[in-house]
């Protein structure tokens, strides 16, 4: 569970990075959720965008995808989503607190 500080520094870091990918009409789909996971995993921080067209809200979607991915929801900010997880392999630059 993230604290307020740490929320707050993960939504600084975020702040420049690029979305990885958009949720459409077809929501959470395995598609979806399995190239969230693989990039949350290299990655640790990442956001995405919930278009208008999506059955979600952002808000909704940050947080039923967090959970399916064992992540932390960040944020959604409008129609932008942040997610963090550690990420378990060694070669990845550790997001630290």
């Amino acid at each position: 569970m993230l604290n307020s500080k740490q929320r707050s520094n993960l939504r600084g870091l975020a702040s420049v990075i690029e979305p990885i990918t958009q949720m459409g009409k077809s929501g959470i789909n395995e598609a979806f959720i399995d190239g969230l996971d693989k990039a949350i995993e290299k990655r640790e921080l990442i956001k995405f965008t919930v278009l208008e067209t999506a059955p979600l809200t952002a808000k909704e979607a940050g947080i039923e995808v967090a959970e399916i991915l064992s992540a932390e929801f960040v944020c959604a900010i409008g129609r932008k989503v942040v997610l963090y997880r550690r990420s378990l392999s060694d070669k990845v630059n550790h997001i630290e607190f």
